[in-house]
């Protein structure tokens, strides 16, 4: 297929299908890399509220910069995948030291910066400065393999290299800010995982999986992801008025997060109040605590792991009971609970509490 043809044709579909998305109305960089990172592994749906609400919050990457990171994962919550909001509030600062607050210009610069890979460089620096550079992303993977009939695994180094090769042959040069996103929205719409509509597909008759009915095979990846179960139980201990919580530090999932206190189990939730009447009745001469609730099993669902959760309501009368286990926590007003940032799965759990303790005394 004739390049320019490819491009004229992605471009005239796109002017008529493209969605209204607030940042395609900016040249702003750094309104388009904070939506870059917000949609990465997040559905334009879900992202558009984040987004709206961190540029209302920081309007410039210095706004963003003189923020704590309390609070930018505290307005991040509930999208998951928190490395990217800590990466997004390191690179801000970086922007204000380094570059006196100004976005650099040039793609090779932009990789530099912490968070940001090829393709969101690719991205900010065709979309902000219109710059040559050739986005690669899913959509534009699968767009590219059926079409062109690339047999390589999209997870492997060779494959890598060949859909970059093909994505930057193909890219109108002169208009590489339109075409790229021409290219990505025609994958998110039109040529989807599953389903696309080939019948009315722009490229029916240049598409080589559709003439060899391959649509639902191509793209693939080589490696197959083995998921990691692991086992929660996490203890609401709290009296009348505080509960405990604590910021989780080491290097594992939600870093930077609040939690209540954890306990890991190997396998399965057997003997549950056993182990915590080991944990805390250890710590106490007087078994002054009561457990009020233990929760359904939350299913929580991340890309590497997977994770099964109970959450136990435990009453204290005197944390003084408990001064050795309580140590590593803060103990915290209730009414406070909610201006900390917190993973989707303790969200999940608060808001259950919530609705099925609106009018009792367990009210977050």
């Amino acid at each position: 297929m004739n390049m320019t043809h490819f491009s004229e044709k992605l471009v005239s579909w796109f002017e008529i299908n493209k969605r209204d998305l607030p940042w395609r109305h900016t040249h702003d960089p750094y309104k388009i890399w904070l939506s870059e990172i917000i949609l990465q592994q997040t559905r334009v749906v879900q992202g558009m509220e984040y987004y709206i609400s961190f540029v209302n919050q920081y309007p410039t990457v210095k706004h963003l910069a003189a923020a704590s990171e309390d609070q930018v994962l505290k307005l991040w919550q509930g999208l998951g995948y928190y490395s990217r909001a800590r990466n997004l509030h390191f690179t801000a600062k970086t922007i204000v030291e380094n570059y006196n607050g100004i976005f650099p210009d040039k793609f090779t610069e932009i990789l530099k910066l912490k968070g940001i890979g090829e393709y969101t460089a690719a991205a900010i620096s065709s979309f902000a400065y219109n710059e040559p550079q050739a986005v690669v992303d899913g959509n534009v993977m699968r767009v590219l393999s059926r079409i062109f009939d690339i047999q390589l695994p999209i997870d492997s180094t060779e494959g890598k290299k060949m859909f970059s090769k093909t994505a930057f042959e193909l890219l109108d040069k002169k208009n590489p800010a339109t075409h790229n996103q021409a290219i990505m929205e025609f994958g998110a719409l039109h040529c989807k995982p599953v389903s696309p509509d080939c019948v009315n597909c722009i490229f029916t008759n240049e598409c080589m999986a559709y003439k060899n009915s391959l649509v639902e095979m191509l793209p693939f990846k080589a490696k197959t992801m083995v998921q990691k179960k692991r086992y929660f139980v996490y203890l609401n201990i709290h009296d009348n008025h505080r509960l405990l919580i604590r910021k989780r530090t080491d290097k594992d999932i939600w870093k930077g997060l609040y939690e209540f206190p954890l306990i890991v189990l190997e396998e399965g939730f057997d003997d549950l109040i056993s182990k915590i009447d080991m944990i805390l009745g250890d710590n106490s001469e007087h078994k002054t605590y009561k457990i009020e609730n233990i929760s359904d099993t939350f299913e929580h669902v991340l890309t590497h792991q997977r994770i099964y959760a109970k959450f136990v309501d435990i009453f204290v009368t005197d944390f003084a009971d408990f001064e050795s286990f309580t140590k590593p926590y803060s103990k915290v007003d209730k009414k406070e609970l909610s201006t900390f940032a917190v993973s989707r799965l303790m969200e999940k759990y608060l808001e259950k509490t919530n609705d099925k303790n609106s009018s009792e005394k367990l009210k977050f």
